[in-house]
């Protein structure tokens, strides 16, 4: 009898961070798509195809779980999350108290140095800001800005929650198939960011988040519902 292929096709892994190595692993396939929202995590096939037990598959499934992109039913098993526009609306309310909270720590206390490697990122932005770059480079490198500036308050259960908030919305715009705006234009609307940061302003700080996350709830979550009408 033919063995079932698994969705993604994986390779065999060594033994070394197995746990996380897996994880990486399903989190970049649910990611890019290659793993469906509503699809099932086969442990045994996973398993089979990275030459490893069911084990560390299943404890990866837990970590992906409680990084929002897996949800797991009683019976049945580990299945790709399906995100509803509501669910992805509030995953922004979050995002805006979380990086608000944490910008403003950054207005009072980081040096000027933290807000270097912030200009350092927007160059990024730029530079992958071209059709010859793919989709989840473009987001990542967006992620990453804000990745940087929530590490420069200081506080790390921020930037804990926040590594959870961009996997999931990573999930979602590559679950819509394209950016929410032209990648030239989201590496604009970083500007004002910093620029309130530098002048160390917190009520222009305030706006320029509040706007720019605002901006990209708005569109998402107007093309998620359009996919679920």
């Amino acid at each position: 009898m033919d063995k079932p292929d698994s969705p993604a096709h994986f390779s065999p892994l060594g033994r070394d961070g197995l746990v996380d190595r897996v994880a990486n692993l399903l989190g970049e396939a649910i990611i890019r798509g290659k793993l469906k929202p509503g699809s099932r995590l086969s442990e045994s096939v996973i398993a089979r195809d990275l030459g490893v037990s069911r084990a560390p598959v299943r404890e990866a499934a837990r970590l992906l779980e409680s990084s929002g992109l897996v949800d797991y039913q009683p019976n049945r098993g580990f299945f790709v999350r399906k995100i509803s526009a509501r669910e992805l609306d509030d995953l922004y309310e979050l995002r805006i108290v979380i990086e608000v909270s944490a910008a403003l720590r950054v207005v009072r206390e980081a040096p000027d140095a933290a807000l270097e490697t912030l200009d350092d990122q927007i160059g990024e932005l730029r530079r992958v800001s071209s059709d010859e770059v793919d989709m989840l480079t473009q987001m990542e490198a967006d992620m990453e800005f804000h990745r940087r500036m929530i590490a420069a308050s200081g506080n790390p259960r921020f930037s804990a929650i926040f590594d959870q908030l961009a996997k999931e919305t990573e999930l979602c715009v590559m679950v819509i198939g394209r950016l929410y705006g032209d990648p030239q234009w989201i590496a604009d609307t970083h500007v004002p960011i910093l620029d309130a940061l530098r002048a160390r302003d917190e009520t222009a700080t305030r706006s320029a988040i509040e706007y720019h996350i605002g901006e990209a709830r708005r569109l998402v979550t107007q093309q998620f519902r359009l996919l679920e009408e």
